[in-house]
């Protein structure tokens, strides 16, 4: 079949279940009927081939099995499938928002911006409406107040002429549409600054919000809000599991559940929670730009009252860069506030999925159900087997990633959004959150992980056969495929907000571990020639230099290092024995000096007389 020819065929089925749906009371939109005609088809239970052309049989078989799925209300599959289709077509991710946000404000400004620079205005009447409609553009543009308040309309104009006095007009008709658009939001943002200061200093500032004490009030409504929900969500989830997990080890309490439904209950709540959370981890981008936006609009307010004081006049130069700074923050500001709003508003608007809880599982039911039995939370299931850990060596063909050997543990993409994929698969479909902490297993350049080491060990033993089981249970149940992220395995039913995040970047793990190195020092032997010379005098004094050995003579020496080049021979005699002796032994004393000395100490006279005497006997005496 052509797909143009296909495209009909679908659209008329569309068009023919909205039309049944109608008729019992129930308006449902075409992208919700859409996903239920895929999840129709993709059921293995409906016995729909994907292979062959659908007959007229065919067809009515999808009509009536689609009319019966959207027309059972007490069904949470449906309101499951309801919620991720509303979600999907209401939820933007932050950046995209403000794209689409400020394309919008243009567009809305598009008008009143073409007639000011196709404008020709010539008489004074003309200049006078041309002035009027540049005010209202810098109000539309700064949505501080409306264009249609007499006073708002009067201080915005009084801070304008300050900035761009009406007899400039003149000047600037005769600028280009380019430099008028552009001088247009410059005057626009001036102006903004301008009365933002004017009502930071109490002379003004009509119809301007105080957008920091809001939002300070909002953020935490806000959030408190998220909070209460998610808390009762988990409570929920938690309960389910309980319920569910006893089941499983009572084949008659088992057998019990079939009618309630409780699985699809489970996928429900927890479906809620991850839209919970992916709105509350908005928000708390949203707070931190916030605090950090107000921040930085006190220090330029208090730049500019430290600039301008008392002054009566300030060059431009200084305050004008202040005030178009102060402009954008401004307006960044009022885009967080439209952002929390709209998130807030989409928390609320997932409420009413969560409707049919009341009615299928009353208070009474459930506490009889679990009769007694011990709740866990998610986190007490971590740390029960928080040291119960995998072995690597148990199974070498298999790479275990743990939190101290891989640097980005916390940024890898689980898959399964997390929760064990052996319980899941062995359990017909339970839901328990998986420890990262025992071990990822990275299978096929995927990352799974589990709840407990036995399991971790089951499901490394025949991955294959776990994740077949896990994509056929998803096909019984559509919801699944969003709630577990399983966009690859079906991509007919990849909704927009996740269809972006399909093809980003793959994280690989960064594994550490403890190694060495050593690199040579000279790898290849060198190459420099130590007689290049780049100096042109150098070369020049060479060469002068060799001219000159021309004309000079050779003279031959021979040194200690030489004079072993060539072969030298002498004779000696041999040494022999010799000896003298003397006749008699002689020795000779030389005599010991004797000299005495008296009257040294004197007499009684004045006059001291020494005397010397030698008694040194004479050499040939001794």
């Amino acid at each position: 079949m052509p797909p143009t020819q296909a495209e009909s065929v679908i659209k008329n089925i569309i068009r023919e279940i909205v039309q049944e749906c109608a008729v019992h009371g129930e308006i449902i939109s075409e992208t919700l009927v859409a996903f239920m005609v895929k999840v129709v088809v993709l059921d293995p239970g409906n016995g729909f081939n994907m292979d062959r052309a659908l007959v007229k049989s065919d067809v009515q078989k999808l009509v009536k099995l689609c009319v019966a799925r959207l027309l059972d209300n007490k069904n949470p599959s449906l309101d499951t499938i309801k919620m991720q289709v509303y979600f999907d077509l209401n939820y933007t991710r932050r950046d995209e928002f403000l794209e689409e946000h400020h394309r919008v404000l243009e567009s809305r400004l598009g008008s009143i911006s073409r007639e000011i620079t196709d404008n020709r205005a010539c008489a004074k009447e003309e200049l006078e409406s041309l002035y009027r409609k540049v005010v209202s553009y810098v109000l539309l543009r700064s949505g501080l107040g409306s264009p249609t308040d007499i006073k708002i309309v009067r201080e915005a104009t009084a801070a304008l002429q300050s900035v761009f006095p009406q007899a400039e007009l003149g000047t600037f008709l005769t600028l280009s549409k380019k430099d008028k658009e552009r001088q247009l939001k410059e005057l626009a943002m001036i102006v903004t600054g301008i009365r933002l200061f004017n009502k930071d200093c109490g002379k003004g500032g009509e119809g301007i919000d105080d957008l920091p004490a809001i939002l300070h009030e909002a953020v935490p409504a806000t959030t408190q809000h998220i909070d209460s929900q998610l808390e009762t969500a988990q409570t929920l989830a938690y309960r389910y599991t309980a319920v569910l997990e006893k089941a499983v080890k009572n084949p008659l309490l088992r057998s019990e559940l079939q009618p309630y439904r409780l699985k699809e209950a489970l996928y429900n709540v927890r479906q809620y929670e991850v839209f919970l959370h992916i709105i509350l981890s908005e928000i708390i981008s949203c707070t931190q730009e916030v605090e950090l936006m107000i921040n930085q609009v006190r220090a330029l307010l208090e730049q500019l009252k430290m600039t301008i004081k008392s002054k009566t006049a300030v060059p431009t130069s200084q305050v004008f860069p202040i005030f178009i700074s102060l402009s954008n923050l401004w307006t960044s500001l009022q885009d967080e506030t439209i952002l929390i709003s709209v998130l807030s508003s989409l928390a609320t608007h997932l409420e009413p999925f969560l409707g049919s809880h009341e009615l299928l599982f009353p208070e009474k039911l459930v506490q009889d159900l679990l009769n007694g039995e011990t709740v866990k939370t998610d986190m007490c299931r971590i740390k029960e087997n928080m040291e119960d850990r995998v072995h690597p060596l148990d199974f070498r063909k298999l790479e275990w990633l743990f939190p101290e050997t891989t640097a980005n543990f916390d940024k890898l993409l689980i898959q399964y959004r997390g929760f064990c994929a052996y319980t899941f698969a062995a359990t017909d479909g339970l839901l328990l959150p998986g420890n990262p902490a025992i071990g990822i297993l990275k299978y096929k350049e995927k990352y799974y992980t589990f709840n407990t080491k036995d399991a971790a060990y089951s499901f490394a033993e025949n991955p294959e056969n776990y994740i077949d089981l896990v994509r056929e249970k998803a096909k019984k149940n559509a919801e699944l495929i969003q709630l577990l992220e399983l966009h690859q395995q079906f991509e007919t039913l990849i909704p927009y907000s996740q269809m972006r995040e399909v093809d980003k970047h793959y994280i690989k793990p960064i594994t550490k571990c403890e190694s060495s190195s050593q690199t040579d020092t000279h790898i290849l032997p060198p190459t420099i020639v130590r007689s290049y010379e780049w100096n042109e005098w150098e070369l020049r004094r060479k060469a002068i230099q060799l001219a000159n050995l021309r004309q000079k003579v050779t003279h031959s020496v021979q040194t200690d290092l030489s004079h072993m080049r060539r072969e030298n021979y002498s004779q000696v005699y041999p040494a022999k024995d010799s000896g003298t002796q003397s006749l008699r032994e002689g020795s000779s004393r030389v005599p010991r000096p004797q000299i005495y000395l008296a009257g040294l100490r004197g007499g009684q006279g004045t006059v001291t007389h020494g005397v010397k005497v030698n008694l040194t006997r004479a050499v040939d005496e001794t």
